[in-house]
């Protein structure tokens, strides 16, 4: 079912700016793959390229060994939402699906049966300028499956979902993926990479930083925090404090339970012993996605506090 994407030496220049630098990386079927990279990073602009929307400067982007404008019916090859908002306000649901389904050969009853899939069916006949952006990436995300094809790509997908929406999207995917196809899926949110990906291909100003599992990215950060409860939070605190840790509350329970970051289990425990105070609970947690990612692409990252780098 599934089919490649290929990235080779991709690279996207705008008079003197460098959107996209030499990119390489590979997308398989049967997996998530998370896309990922800080604001201006060149996410979009691949995007568009693989799907032969923008002309690189140089390298390939392919789809199953080809580029994508050489795939007759290209909604039958690779299905996606790149922009929710990039529709007709004054057509219908069902009218918008219908005209798709009409250019790439695609029987009719697809437009019933993905309008059910995405929980449209019941507002098939309304205006799309009437949806909220929640029900417009719904829209896109049937129009991506309209074609039932065996490459899935998405941007931002779960913008404007509420946290129903988020679920099902999370599902989708993970389903879409153990049918054998190929998802990829660039978004901004580290949980539902967390939650969703197998995969990672993070960028940063254009240029590959990792392509590797969720889970090896994660290991790779180094800022791992300690977990510490204590009937004594504030006395350990200013232990740790002043020894040099970052000291944050941790949980709902955050009047007994700390994260510590900056020190040591072992340092931290020896500390309380000194100071005589008891510790309840002493847990090194690992480096999360979010922290791997800030720590990773802190070099890669073209506006920092509203500032160009």
């Amino acid at each position: 079912m599934g089919a490649v994407i290929e990235v080779s030496e991709l690279t996207k220049r705008y008079g003197s700016k460098t959107a996209v630098d030499h990119l390489s990386f590979t997308v398989r079927p049967g997996q998530v793959t998370g896309f990922l990279g800080p604001n201006g990073a060149g996410k979009s602009t691949t995007l568009r390229m693989i799907l032969a929307l923008d002309a690189p400067t140089s390298g390939t982007a392919t789809v199953d060994g080809v580029p994508f404008h050489r795939h007759p019916r290209g909604l039958r090859h690779v299905g996606a939402l790149l922009d929710a908002g990039q529709v007709h306000g004054g057509r219908s649901a069902a009218a918008h699906l219908s005209a798709l389904a009409r250019s790439n050969g695609i029987p009719r009853r697809r437009v019933d049966e993905v309008l059910q899939e995405v929980g449209l069916a019941e507002v098939a006949n309304r205006r799309i300028g009437g949806f909220s952006l929640g029900m417009k990436q719904r829209l896109g995300i049937a129009t991506a499956l309209l074609g039932d094809p065996p490459v899935l790509m998405f941007d931002e997908p779960i913008n404007g979902m509420d946290p129903e929406g988020v679920l099902w999207v999370r599902r989708l995917f993970r389903r879409l993926a153990a049918e054998g196809r190929t998802v990829f899926l660039s978004s901004h949110l580290m949980s539902e990479m967390e939650n969703t990906a197998d995969q990672l291909v993070i960028i940063g100003r254009g240029r590959l930083i990792a392509a590797e599992s969720v889970r090896d990215f994660a290991a790779r950060g180094t800022r791992r925090s300690v977990v510490v409860a204590t009937p004594q939070a504030a006395e350990l605190a200013a232990v740790l404090t002043a020894a040099g840790a970052s000291v944050e509350p941790e949980g709902s329970a955050g009047a007994e339970r700390l994260a510590v970051t900056g020190l040591p289990a072992d340092r931290i425990g020896a500390l309380a012993f000194e100071n005589r105070i008891r510790l309840d609970e002493l847990t090194t947690r690992a480096a999360s996605l979010e922290a791997a990612f800030m720590e990773l692409t802190a070099d890669s990252t073209e506006y920092l506090a509203g500032q160009p780098r």
